[in-house]
């Protein structure tokens, strides 16, 4: 995965990978971002909260512009 910078674009974010076996921060870091299932895709504004989220998860989620 890129570097995602706080740019104030949008980006489509899709949970991949599985939350199960993940630490309890990083099921709520998903959970914030709004996907709690997987395949679920949602649209979100990047800002740098959201990005350093996005960095946290990166294993488990792809991201498209």
């Amino acid at each position: 995965m890129e570097m995602i910078s706080a740019s104030g674009k949008t980006v489509k974010v899709r949970l991949e990978g599985s939350y199960i076996g993940c630490t309890r921060r990083q099921r709520e870091t998903l959970r914030g971002l709004g996907l709690n299932r997987r395949g679920r895709t949602v649209t979100v504004k990047v800002t740098e909260p959201v990005a350093g989220m996005l960095r946290k998860v990166q294993h488990l989620v792809a991201v498209e512009e």
